[in-house]
């Protein structure tokens, strides 16, 4: 069985390489990256990663317009995302709700839990 592919699209460099490392380290899975929301948008559709964890606050596309293309485009609808946010008072929790994602998780998170919370929201 090969590894997960996890596409991690953070313009946040420090929090890219903490959560890279996290992941492959205590997931065991392959994560790409990529820096911003064009680039991450260019990545999803190349790459075909088996999931997607998106931060919602970037500077030249942000998250959710990253969300919005990924659904409308056929290749990329199915690959299960989870947003990265710093945003979770209710009012942003009961938008996050009427999306299409497979989960949000909180910033700043656990580093040492980060992959364990990952599986469980994609049910790996």
């Amino acid at each position: 069985m090969t590894a997960k592919r996890l596409l991690l699209i953070d313009d946040e460099e420090n929090l890219v390489s903490v959560i890279q490392i996290c992941l492959q380290k205590l997931g065991g899975w392959t994560v790409l990256t990529a820096s911003s929301g064009t680039e991450g948008l260019r990545h999803a559709e190349a790459l075909q990663p088996d999931a997607i964890l998106l931060d919602v606050m970037m500077p030249d596309l942000d998250g959710l317009t990253v969300l919005r293309r990924l659904k409308a485009n056929p290749s990329t609808q199915n690959i299960p995302v989870i947003l990265l946010t710093a945003k979770m008072q209710s009012a942003h929790q009961s938008e996050y709700a009427q999306l299409d994602i497979a989960g949000v998780l909180a910033k700043p998170f656990d580093p040492l839990d980060l992959a364990k919370r990952v599986a469980k929201i994609l049910g790996w």
